[in-house]
């Protein structure tokens, strides 16, 4: 029995490794072909399209920075040419200076709004063409609580969420009439191979474990099968949302 989401296409970025893995097999499940884009990691790329392909769907490799807007119409005309349509976009690359903000040089400011929020307007920019024709889409981004809240030595990427949490609220609007749905994610401390570079993480995340309900942190996959829920047509009606799951932290 075919799902709702068998046979389309989605671009995930920085797709071979933590959260945008796991949101990779989280949508093959459902029969969802994967573009699998890394910037430089080509093994644990490969190794999650073979992973991908083990589910019965069709993946490949694709390397680039998306920071640099020069390179996103070859990164898609090359998507395009391999599965034919992006019908999801995921923006899950981020990157950032762990620091104090008042510390951080400018250019490590300006490559966390390269990455996490610029890279996002230019991935949606080149797809839209595609959706619009077919009149449906959808594309989500994910971001974290350090968007609007405090979280020590995380500026330059909580400012960089921030920025694009709005320009989810801004595009979803914009685009909704057209037939494509935009939404985002955040997941609070979500544990994966990037987060264990900030400074004490291990002290960190005992702490964040006590403060969070749940009495855990989260998954790639927990993030995952909120991405999954929000990119089938049973979460219709969300729409410009940025949904937090994130085992109830943010309300302590």
């Amino acid at each position: 029995m075919m799902t709702p989401l068998e046979g389309k296409t989605a671009l995930i970025t920085g797709a071979s490794r933590g959260i945008g893995k796991a949101v990779a097999l989280a949508l093959a499940e459902k029969g969802v072909n994967i573009a699998v884009n890394y910037p430089q990691n080509e093994d644990a790329a490969k190794k999650c399209a073979e992973e991908v392909r083990a589910r019965g769907v069709r993946a490949d490799i694709f390397q680039c920075n998306v920071g640099d807007l020069d390179a996103l119409p070859a990164l898609i005309d090359n998507i395009l040419k391999t599965f034919g349509s992006i019908d999801i976009l995921i923006h899950n690359a981020a990157l950032g200076a762990f620091k104090a903000v008042h510390k951080l040089k400018m250019n490590q400011y300006d490559l966390s709004m390269s990455i996490n929020t610029r890279a996002f307007l230019g991935l949606v920019q080149k797809v839209l063409p595609g959706m619009e024709a077919k009149k449906e889409g959808t594309i989500l981004a994910i971001s974290s609580l350090g968007s609007h809240r405090f979280i020590p030595n995380y500026g330059a990427i909580g400012i960089s969420k921030a920025a694009l949490e709005a320009m989810i609220r801004y595009l979803a609007v914009e685009l909704m009439p057209k037939g494509i749905r935009v939404n985002g994610v955040s997941g609070g401390l979500v544990d994966t191979d990037a987060l264990r570079a900030f400074p004490f993480f291990e002290i960190f995340k005992q702490e964040v474990v006590k403060r969070t309900p749940a009495g855990r942190v989260a998954t790639p996959e927990d993030l995952a099968r909120v991405v999954a829920f929000l990119c089938s047509p049973e979460s219709s009606w969300i729409v410009g949302q940025t949904v937090i799951a994130d085992g109830g932290l943010s309300l302590i």
